[in-house]
């Protein structure tokens, strides 16, 4: 079974900013394109950010301009840098890796406080 590990989510007050990361194997990384989702209470899973393999990035509109999504392919690590947050990005992030068959990391808790 392979892993695929996210760490970075916490607490932090409106307007700050935290940096989620994803790991996984090379044999997992290389299949294209991966993505961050997340859920909120009460709420569908929404895709917030992905990235294809060529690189290229799309955003949530309610995210533009605030995350930026990233990976690293030496270290077969994809990264969500969130800035500006609001309380409604208040959240279980879970990143994915393979769009739209992949493979889900355990999901981290993101809560923004107001």
């Amino acid at each position: 079974q392979e892993k695929v590990v996210e760490s970075g989510g916490g607490l932090v007050e409106a307007g700050g900013s935290l940096r989620l990361s994803c790991t996984t194997s090379g044999a997992i990384f290389v299949i294209g394109t991966m993505g961050w989702y997340r859920q909120a209470p009460g709420k569908l899973r929404e895709l917030v950010a992905s990235i294809t393999s060529g690189g290229t990035t799309n955003y949530l509109d309610s995210v533009k301009g605030r995350f930026t999504i990233s990976k690293d392919n030496a270290n077969y690590t994809m990264y969500l840098l969130m800035n500006s947050l609001r309380p409604e990005d208040t959240a279980v992030y879970s990143c994915k890796m393979g769009i739209p068959i992949g493979y889900w990391g355990q999901g981290t808790q993101v809560t923004v406080s107001s």
